[in-house]
């Protein structure tokens, strides 16, 4: 067995959102496409990305949640209220769905500020001042953290990701951007499946896992009920490794007797 070249790459705080809906075959699931200069090139994935600067600045603009309660969910030291604005920020950026309430109380009409989207995509929008302008809350508590994935130390990018699971908003409707994203596309968590054993529907491995778990619930309410309790009994950190078998490249979980050994540098020994 040959272990490819083993780079020990940060791995980059980031959120994404498994935005769901109820439909006739059961609850859809949006998957937006990654053309192929994006990370994750050619790939269908959830929407989400990178926790920037300006997600930690907008603390006091988040409801249902706490700095105390995000920190004790995600298991991290500071800045826990920053992944649950990235996941939000960049579900709006990515797909038009924007997690926030008004001063009412009531969802906002995404559509009515989709002009924003660019904006705050090519980083001429900052997202704290835009929150402020139109006084919206963020809807923290609509968000349920059920997963954490890291990007195997073979590969150059890395990523710290945790997963939340969504509703869709009442009256809101879903787009992707057409720069990072070339296609969308609701469907069951099964279909998602099946369809990515046919050529040109790629799935990343965290993508795949998350899928064929949701699909095993009937329902967005069991969704979110099962994501909440994963959330609370505490969500562990997945660290695949890639190793070669047999010259091709295969993605290998911890408990997988091909999983390499690694010394305190995370390099292997």
């Amino acid at each position: 067995m040959t272990i490819h070249e083993t780079v020990i790459a940060e791995a980059l705080p980031s959120s994404t959102v498994v935005l769901v809906r109820d439909g006739v075959p059961g609850p859809e699931l949006l998957l937006v496409l990654r053309h192929g200069k994006a990370s994750f090139a050619n790939s269908y994935v959830f929407p989400g990305g990178l926790v920037e600067a300006q997600d930690h600045d907008v603390a006091e603009r988040c409801d249902g949640q706490t700095e105390a309660g995000a920190r004790r969910l995600l298991d991290v030291g500071s800045g826990a209220l920053a992944y649950y604005s990235a996941a939000i920020r960049e579900l709006f950026e990515e797909a038009g769905v924007l997690l926030a309430r008004g001063a009412d109380g009531r969802w906002v009409n995404s559509e009515a500020l989709a002009a924003y989207r660019t904006g705050l995509h090519d980083g001429t929008a900052n997202w704290g001042e835009f929150l402020a302008r139109y006084d919206l809350r963020l809807a923290c508590d609509a968000l349920r953290y059920f997963a954490f994935w890291v990007t195997p130390r073979e590969v150059r990018r890395r990523f710290s990701t945790r997963f939340f699971v969504a509703a869709i908003p009442d009256g809101q409707e879903a787009s992707h951007c057409g720069v990072e994203l070339t296609d969308s596309r609701w469907m069951t968590a099964n279909a998602a499946v099946a369809e990515s054993r046919k050529p040109g529907f790629q799935l990343p491995h965290p993508t795949r896992v998350s899928l064929e778990t949701l699909g095993k619930l009937d329902s967005v309410a069991s969704m979110l009920d099962w994501a909440g309790r994963q959330g609370e009994a505490g969500v562990s950190c997945n660290l695949p490794a890639v190793v070669s078998v047999s010259g091709k490249p295969t993605i290998v979980m911890p408990d997988d007797q091909l999983y390499p050994q690694y010394d305190d540098r995370g390099e292997e020994s």
